[in-house]
């Protein structure tokens, strides 16, 4: 999504409409809870099963906490910098337009891919109910149900044109049966059948720690765990976000972490034995509804097989719902903080960002073309929705130095950040790294055209000349996105699909050095004087007050 007016200021709000301030704090913790209990909960923990065996629940353990530190730097960046797709002005306030540019494109990415993903979950589920949608020798779309397909996200695109407050009602509604069917399924399978000897007949780690860490990235772990953001994109509608929103980030992560470990371990532990007989990476369930369903079937829970077949329609459809609406308000953010046209930042009479809808909805078509498989949608969701929000931690440090603690109190303040922001950055690092050499081609690829398509249009519009840009901010990103992409390209064969020249844990390593050096790199590059964060500090402190 290229940027086309970096040097103008940030657009007013659309005349006679304004953001409407409706979300509480359960809204808010359900909307994350919402997003993160989506397909990923019926495919991951199979392919998570497959790639690292029983040590997956160890997988579930550390994409959960991985995430949470992220969650938690977000927190103090959210409470002191609240807004409409908040996580674009973060880097905004910290390094300046173009350094915002870049990264709303990443952010863009990861976004816009999800509801798109979600709705097709939901259609070839459907299938099932109503056979026409999917052909059964391709798995692709038919006509008939690449028009369902569309409709259905218009339908989310509608319901998110409504506002924020009725989002939240429809997303509260959903969010009681999204906590319910998977809390059941833990407890009717670890109760029909549990066969301890699954956790060490083969091994708890049949496929050493390399599997168990790889599997965090590939399996769809981090993918279901990335819906805490939603609080973050909700801030600016929020009613008293300095205090609900870290709440709610972190409330939401710690809910399904539990749910996803416990999930792992039931699958686990309800397996045949001897289906598993010649190994893990064998184990397989017929039908599109998922491990869950299939074992239920088997089991003789026919009731719960139905139950799961509903979910595997409404959890798709309630986490596709959601981020129709928290892709909109990235695109709104561009608009009003002067890194698109402003045209992106208009809003309609509800309060909800009409541009960014039209747009989440057109692009969102685009994406119903045939994709390899789920776990290869989720791997690229993942890298590319880490790599926007591994930003953050740099940001958070840039703006403790520019605006420090002491002069500017933040509502919520992290306490350890000169520890947890590097441990963050790292962690996304780690992320990006294990997603694998296919999709970090694709990524860094794409945005590297996306970035010459920018500066030639900028060049273009402004006489040949580039000075306006505000390079001395973002620089960095250069060598950082070069970095990634090359330890990646190098990595092992076997799990990251590189050259080999460089083993799993050497990458790692590499990937240590890398994020500790580009993080010196970026604070100190940051701007001196950060006028619009100041603005925003002492806004929420009066508000506060």
């Amino acid at each position: 999504m290229a940027s086309v007016h970096i040097d103008v200021p940030p657009p007013a709000a659309t005349p006679g409409h304004s953001i409407r301030k409706a979300a509480g704090i359960w809204s808010l913790l359900f909307a994350s809870l919402t997003a993160i209990i989506g397909s990923g909960w019926l495919f991951a923990p199979l392919t998570a099963a497959t790639q690292a065996g029983p040590a997956s629940i160890l997988s579930w353990a550390i994409g959960g906490a991985a995430i949470l530190v992220l969650a938690f730097v977000n927190a103090e960046l959210t409470s002191a910098f609240p807004g409409m797709g908040a996580v674009i002005t973060f880097p905004k306030l910290s390094h300046g337009h173009l350094a915002a540019a870049v990264v709303s494109w990443v952010v863009f990415l990861g976004y816009v891919t999800v509801a798109p993903a979600e709705v097709l979950a939901v259609v070839t589920y459907a299938n099932n109910y109503l056979p026409g949608m999917v052909d059964a020798k391709t798995s692709l779309l038919t006509d008939t149900g690449m028009a369902v397909s569309i409709a259905l996200l218009g339908v989310f695109i509608l319901i998110n044109a409504w506002g924020v407050r009725a989002l939240l009602r429809l997303g509260n509604t959903l969010m009681i049966w999204k906590l319910v069917i998977p809390i059941l399924t833990i407890a009717a399978l670890m109760i029909a059948s549990f066969h301890v000897g699954n956790f060490t007949s083969q091994g708890f780690a049949p496929f050493g720690a390399q599997g168990t860490i790889a599997a965090i990235a590939t399996s769809g772990i981090v993918f279901s765990y990335l819906g805490f953001r939603q609080a973050i994109e909700l801030s600016g509608e929020a009613t008293n976000p300095q205090r609900d929103v870290p709440i709610a980030i972190i409330g939401s992560v710690l809910i399904a972490g539990v749910i996803f470990v416990m999930l792992e371990v039931a699958l686990i532990g309800a397996v045949n034995p001897s289906d598993i007989a010649q190994g893990w990476a064998k184990l397989h369930f017929t039908g599109v509804s998922g491990p869950f369903a299939g074992l239920a079937v088997i089991l003789g829970m026919s009731w719960l097989a139905i139950l799961l077949y509903i979910d595997a329609v409404v959890s798709p459809a309630g986490t596709g719902l959601v981020y129709g609406g928290t892709t909109a308000r990235v695109v709104y953010a561009t608009g009003r903080d002067g890194l698109s046209t402003p045209w992106f930042a208009k809003l309609n009479r509800n309060g909800a960002p009409s541009a960014g809808l039209w747009i989440t909805w057109i692009v969102g078509i685009l994406f119903f073309l045939p994709f390899p498989s789920w776990q290869k949608i989720v791997t690229f969701i993942s890298s590319a929705t880490v790599l926007g929000y591994g930003i953050g931690p740099v940001a958070l440090m840039t703006l403790r130095r520019s605006l420090p603690l002491g002069s500017y109190p933040r509502p919520f303040t992290l306490k350890g950040a000169n520890l947890w922001a590097p441990l963050a950055f790292i962690v996304a690092n780690f992320i990006i790294y294990w997603s694998g050499a296919g999709t970090d081609n694709f990524l860094f690829g794409g945005l590297a055209l996306i970035f010459v398509l920018f500066v030639l249009y900028q060049a273009a519009t402004h006489g040949g000349k580039l000075g306006h840009l505000q390079w001395k901010g973002a620089w960095w990103l250069a060598p950082y996105f070069f970095a990634m992409w090359l330890v990646t390209y190098l990595g092992p064969k076997d799990l990251i699909g590189g050259t080999g020249l460089l083993t799993f844990y050497q990458g790692m390593v590499a990937v240590v050095i890398i994020s500790i050096a580009i993080m010196a790199l970026a604070v100190a590059s940051g701007l001196p004087e950060p006028e619009e964060a100041r603005e925003m500090i002492a806004m929420t402190g009066r508000t506060r007050g």
